[in-house]
């Protein structure tokens, strides 16, 4: 049969009742011995007179230890069963130890003032920028942050996030009023001249569209041409027209100022101007723009935008050579090289950090506080007297080991100073 291995916490328990218990018995022992000496010593010193010294130590001994035995038990229970006033205090009194020690960590750990000199020698911008600018750090916060990451994709709830997107675009790409701003920037375009490359491309393209399709010119001049013409006519005039299709097309791309070029930038110029004072034109723009992203197109441009990106997301979250990862560590050790170097930046997030404790402290530190008093408060009576036992009982034990060697030691230089004193 397999024995499941206690927990840390259970040994721990287990050790520090064993060591109270051997104190208990240490401290019970020299009672007892004392309580020997004293009876040996009480029955021979009519035989050996200087037996009244070692009975004097042994008396003040028993003395002391028998006082802090009671001092000791009485703080967890009723000493010997007895309920003498005032013994069993612990139990008894659990409720207000435990709003003490709140009143006590409240007013001693939680105030402003320790948490910030405690801040100010820790540096926390200086060791946090020190230890991730280390490779090992950096690529542990970016594992972290990948694993938060990805375990809130996983939750989030696709329809919710589509609901939101869709209701985003609505709200910024569909309420806002297109044509202005489009006019305003294709005016912007134009007097800066970046329009010219995309003419330049047209033409191109043109010059090279005629070139490679003489025969369909040919032919389409035929199939249009009268019956009655003859098709060497037809040939003939084909061929001009494409000479001079081809001759237009590359002076349009040649020459800069050709009057085509001249005449399309008048256009466009035009049109800019009516997309941004033509109310006819703001109209018709307004309903390109709703017949592209209406309802329907913008639920299914929502859907795949989410689900491509959170595919992506997902993914990169989950590869460590993926970019975004190797994005994410470099950009976590530069931001520690910049708070372990730049005082500035460092002097920054300290104030900041101290701030937020601050605010935290005060106005948060009574809930911090009734955890413990509460947790007391739960407590059963005994339960929290041995708990506290468990806890410093064995220190409490040298009171009584301390109690006995002192009480012996007073009982001895008493009863010396009475007779030197009194004979």
């Amino acid at each position: 049969m397999s024995t499941t291995r206690p927990s840390l916490a259970a040994e721990n328990n287990a050790a520090k009742a064993a060591s109270l218990r051997h104190m208990k018995r240490l401290a019970t022992g020299l009672l007892i011995v004392m309580a020997v000496i004293f009876a040996v010593a009480f029955a021979l010193q009519p035989q050996y007179p200087w037996l009244e010294y070692v009975r004097a130590a042994a008396e003040g001994g028993m003395v002391g230890a028998l006082a802090d035995w009671f001092a000791v038990t009485a703080l967890f229970r009723h000493p010997m069963g007895l309920k003498i006033p005032h013994t069993a205090i612990i139990e008894r009194k659990k409720d207000q130890i435990g709003e003490s020690l709140g009143e006590f960590v409240q007013e001693n750990f939680l105030s402003r003032e320790v948490v910030d000199v405690k801040l100010q020698q820790l540096d926390v911008a200086g060791s946090a920028g020190r230890w991730l600018a280390k490779e090992e750090s950096a690529t542990r916060v970016a594992q972290e942050a990948a694993t938060v990451i990805g375990a809130v994709l996983e939750v989030l709830d696709d329809r919710d996030v589509l609901v939101l997107i869709e209701s985003l675009a609505k709200k910024h790409m569909l309420a806002p009023e297109w044509s202005s701003t489009l006019g305003r920037i294709m005016q912007r375009v134009i007097e800066d001249g970046h329009h010219k490359p995309a003419i330049d491309l047209l033409a191109e393209r043109a010059e090279k569209w005629v070139a490679s399709n003489r025969a369909m010119l040919i032919s389409t001049v035929s199939q249009h041409s009268p019956s009655w013409v003859p098709s060497l006519v037809d040939a003939l005039l084909g061929e001009k027209i494409h000479r001079e299709l081809t001759k237009f097309v590359a002076g349009v791309r040649a020459n800069p100022t050709h009057p085509m070029r001249l005449s399309i930038d008048v256009w466009l110029k035009t049109f800019a101007t009516d997309m941004q004072n033509d109310p006819l034109m703001v109209e018709k723009v307004e309903a390109l723009k709703q017949s592209l992203l209406g309802d329907p197109q913008l639920r299914e441009l929502a859907a795949t935008t989410w689900s491509s990106v959170k595919a992506a997301l997902v993914d990169a979250m989950n590869n460590p050579e993926s970019e975004l990862r190797r994005s994410m560590v470099a950009g976590i050790r530069d931001l520690g090289r910049r708070l372990s170097e730049d005082e500035q930046l460092a002097a920054k997030v300290n104030l900041w950090v101290s701030n937020a404790a601050g605010y935290f402290i005060d106005n948060y530190r009574g809930q911090i506080t009734s955890l413990i008093t509460d947790t007391v408060a739960r407590w059963d009576g005994k339960e929290t007297s041995d708990k506290i036992e468990l806890q410093v009982g064995r220190d409490l034990q040298f009171i009584r080991i301390n109690g006995t060697v002192v009480g012996s030691l007073a009982g001895l230089a008493i009863f010396t100073l009475a007779n030197a004193l009194l004979g």
